[in-house]
């Protein structure tokens, strides 16, 4: 009989004394961020919100990548897919999500090559087995993809396939985080910090990041104990003197992180400036491809064109990721906006803000 690791931190004694604790609560109001996507899907799976005091409150944050990524790269994507012999190789989630005016859904409609892989070195076999053919991955995603899409170029290169390009949309986390505490908008007191990130990462910059901001935070996995910590460990840092980091995940992440994964990354990417949806360009938080790699960058390949991001439409998918609205806030919420036709990208994501409360909380209007 297999070890089941989750167990301890399913165990109704301990989550019953966390909540014990949670709601007996009686300082300041607090607005805590949920930074992560799979965090926001696993506190309305367990229904953490309706567990809270009314003095704290759970707000969803970007960590979807799916969700920051901008109508520009959609359409950059979609002019790919009406090239000649082109492969477009990506993610499921990525397929639905609407650009300015068309998705990649509705150009495999239209007769596009577009494929679903499971990781971006399923595109080894693609380029081997279409020699004439341009196999194009779209590469979404924070730290916990990037090293495989690093992987995947060094792969390639030292292969010498050279029908294989990447749409490189890569975001990083720390920047994004600095974005928020320099926000006026909104006010976040702690953050919940994401588990699998912070694998790669390790929480270095948090404990820099908490010092300097004020914002206290926890690092913790997706169980209901896991989750249920972090929020004992917030408000305990913000009734405290000093805003702090507790690493509650200590099972998978470490001070320094995934050095390996670090090294991989630092040897294929450099950063650059990136637009995230619904927060605009934020200085630094991108990743291109290191001139060395230039021959697998598509936008130099296939000299694309620039694409602009437009957000001229009543879907309020930006604020949600900025934790100013709740997705319920939004007026294309369960009404048109819905997983079966999504309108914005945090309708379409399996992470996505809207989608979980669609999901396990369809709140009324």
């Amino acid at each position: 009989m297999m070890f089941d690791i989750n167990k301890p931190f399913r165990d109704p004694v301990v989550i019953n004394a966390e909540i014990e604790k949670i709601q007996s609560y009686s300082g300041r109001p607090l607005a805590i961020m949920e930074v992560c996507g799979t965090h926001t899907m696993a506190v309305m799976r367990y229904g953490i919100r309706d567990l809270l005091p009314a003095n704290v409150r759970l707000i969803s944050g970007p960590g979807c990548p799916v969700c920051v990524t901008g109508t520009s790269y959609i359409d950059a994507a979609c002019y790919i897919a009406k090239m000649p012999n082109t492969i477009i190789a990506t993610f499921g989630d990525l397929i639905r999500v609407p650009g300015s005016s068309t998705s990649l859904t509705q150009m495999r409609m239209q007769g596009a090559d577009i494929r679903t892989v499971y990781s971006p070195l399923d595109c080894i076999k693609l380029c081997t087995d279409n020699p004439d053919k341009i196999v194009v991955f779209l590469a979404v995603g924070f730290e916990t993809t990037i090293p495989v899409t690093a992987l995947t170029i060094l792969k390639m290169y030292e292969m010498l396939i050279n029908n294989f390009v990447m749409l490189t949309a890569h975001k990083t986390m720390p920047a994004a985080l600095n974005a928020l505490a320099n926000d006026k908008e909104i006010k976040i007191d702690g953050l919940i910090l994401p588990g699998h990130v912070s694998a790669i990462i390790g929480t270095n910059f948090y404990s820099e990041f908490c010092a300097r901001t004020g914002i206290p935070g926890a690092v913790t996995g997706f169980e209901p104990a896991d989750i249920l910590a972090s929020i004992l460990s917030i408000m305990r840092h913000c009734n405290g003197e000093i805003a702090g980091v507790d690493n509650l995940y200590s099972r998978v992440v470490k001070k320094d992180g995934n050095i390996h994964a670090l090294a991989v990354i630092d040897e294929v990417y450099e950063p650059c400036d990136a637009v995230w949806r619904g927060i605009g360009n934020i200085p630094g938080s991108g990743l291109k491809l290191r001139k060395k790699y230039d021959h697998h960058d598509a936008e130099i390949r296939l000299n694309l064109p620039t694409f602009t991001d437009d957000e001229n439409t009543p879907c309020r998918c930006g604020e949600v990721l900025r934790g100013k609205i709740t997705p319920a806030d939004c007026p294309l919420y369960a009404e048109s906006c819905t997983p079966e036709n999504p309108i914005g990208a945090c309708m379409v994501s399996s992470e996505g803000a809207c989608a979980a409360y669609y999901r396990y909380k369809r709140e009324s209007k």
